[in-house]
């Protein structure tokens, strides 16, 4: 005897929502609720308590008689195009890990704190273990250098105020009169390299991607022992990454 598949169980209020915020959608200048009760074919009692709780909820609004898309629809659309652009630094990031051979990092400083979006690594080439919370020791490591270096002094001075710098291994450098020297002095696009700061037997770079008044940075890290690799390294991924924005093909916008 054929086994038959169990009907999957639907909500039938879910469905007319969906249908009413479709309808909604497909109108740039909004509807009224008439018309949306004859182009979804539901009855005109339901679809003013549906629009009633899709405004409540903020995923509809209410101008001049017509009904809108709202805030919380606008959220939901949003959060595919975040994925996707989170997808494409992902791949971007694995294929430079593939054709460089280090692992690669990729960072924002946002609301006041280091945020790690990305990191591409390989058994063979592993990423740094973050041994130490990694938005309390920006001052320790090659990313959070070059993204201090990249805010104006006020920002970097609230930034310190909040995590003060402190020496976690004896390569750190050892106060914040050091530290602001040392991002003073560099250069607008050159790298930041970091030996042993963060973590012992490991050299990183930085480098600084500026879009509007988001700073951001990419970087990577090897062994001490193969030292000699980091500056060529992170040379190829600024050029590969100069490539990648002319294609206008990456956002940081996350």
């Amino acid at each position: 005897m054929a086994t038959q598949t169990a009907a999957p169980t639907l909500i039938g209020s879910v469905q007319r929502a969906l249908r009413l915020l479709e309808a909604v959608s497909s109108h740039e200048g909004g509807a009224p609720a008439k018309q949306l009760a004859r182009e979804t074919g539901l009855p005109l009692p339901t679809t003013y308590h549906l629009l009633r709780t899709l405004t409540h909820e903020g995923y509809l609004r209410r101008e001049k008689g017509v009904f809108v898309l709202g805030d919380a629809a606008f959220r939901l659309a949003g959060g595919g195009a975040v994925q996707n652009r989170r997808i494409k630094i992902e791949d971007s990031l694995a294929r430079w890990r593939d054709e460089i051979g280090v692992p690669v990092y990729f960072a924002l400083y946002r609301e006041g704190e280091i945020e790690l979006v990305a990191v591409a690594d390989t058994p063979s080439a592993p990423a740094v273990e973050e041994w130490a919370d990694f938005r309390e020791t920006a001052h320790a490591h090659a990313i959070g250098q070059c993204l201090l270096s990249q805010l104006d002094l006020k920002s970097r001075q609230d930034h310190l105020d909040r995590h003060p710098v402190d020496a976690i291994t004896p390569y750190t450098v050892r106060n914040r009169r050091l530290l602001l020297e040392r991002l003073d002095g560099l250069g607008r696009m050159e790298p930041l390299v970091e030996r042993q700061e963060y973590a012992l037997g490991t050299v990183c770079a930085a480098i600084p991607i500026t879009a509007g008044s988001t700073a951001a940075a990419m970087a990577i890290s090897l062994p001490l022992h193969q030292e000699e690799r980091l500056l060529p390294a992170i040379e190829r991924l600024r050029t590969e990454i100069g490539r990648l924005f002319s294609s206008l093909a990456f956002s940081i916008s996350i």
